[in-house]
């Protein structure tokens, strides 16, 4: 669990020390419980995917198709992720409030996340089922890498030194030119069909067994939780760590008077 500490002096007073509450144990709870039933509904109850041709062989992808429960939820966790960082910029560009840019910055390292785990869960289930790891040519694969990179770009720049107010400004517009590619990563199986070995949504086409609609719409579930649980820690993080600048820049200030001879307090003079 992600928590943050203060150190224990006065002028540290009111500053939580952990980013921990009921409500984050409470979710933090029904995620490993629903990882739990997941794990026993995708093993014990989905069968495995097979179908026979008609010339009586079995093909299909097998027990392969149990990633699916962790891919296509990453997946929609990771446009979660980055749309929630596309409507944060925007309401920080409106209304200019450190709570927006907290939000962004928080929601985009878990979009980063969750679209590098698609990446990786997507390579290993391509393997047995199209016998290689990665396809340049696949405009799915190579949409969803740019996303990915676009948003670790975005993270990148808010690292390098600067004023928080340009800093969050400049990472606002990247967010807002980034979250294109959400809409061309989920339309690029339909727009360029030809130019991928990803097929159409089986569930927009009812191509599912109900075992695996049931247990795969449980995925997403448990993945929400999971999303709600991560984004408000990481928020929290943020905010506790603006705190603590804010409390060191003070202590600073306060020093520097204190060394000049300022007397601070009421009806004080130089």
């Amino acid at each position: 669990m992600t928590t943050a500490t203060t150190e224990s002096t006065g002028s540290s007073e009111g500053i939580p020390a952990t980013t921990s509450s009921k409500a984050t144990k409470v979710l933090g709870w029904l995620t490993l419980g629903g990882f739990a039933v997941l794990v026993a509904l995708a093993f014990a109850w989905v069968p495995e995917d097979t179908r026979i041709t008609e010339q009586g062989d079995v093909v299909g992808q097998f027990d392969a198709v149990r990633l699916m429960f962790v891919h296509v939820p990453s997946a929609i966790l990771a446009y979660t992720g980055f749309g929630l960082t596309f409507l944060a910029s925007l309401a920080y560009l409106r209304w200019r409030t450190d709570w927006w840019d907290m939000m962004a910055h928080a929601s985009a390292e878990i979009g980063v996340l969750f679209g590098v785990l698609t990446l990786v869960t997507g390579s290993i289930w391509g393997r047995p089922t199209w016998q290689t790891w990665w396809e340049w040519g696949d405009v799915r694969l190579v949409t969803t890498l740019v996303m990915v990179l676009v948003f670790i770009g975005y993270l990148a720049v808010r690292r390098i030194p600067a004023d928080v107010a340009v800093k969050a400004r400049r990472s606002a517009v990247i967010a807002l030119v980034g979250a294109v590619n959400i809409v061309i990563v989920n339309r690029s199986v339909d727009w360029w069909e030809n130019r991928t070995l990803h097929q159409q949504s089986t569930l927009i086409a009812r191509k599912i067994r109900d075992e695996t609609l049931f247990t795969l719409s449980f995925s997403f579930a448990v993945g929400m939780v999971l999303f709600a649980w991560l984004l408000l820690h990481r928020f929290r993080t943020a905010y506790l760590q603006s705190q603590i600048e804010e409390l060191e820049v003070n202590e600073a200030l306060a020093e520097r008077r204190a060394e000049a001879g300022i007397d601070e307090s009421p009806g004080g003079r130089p």
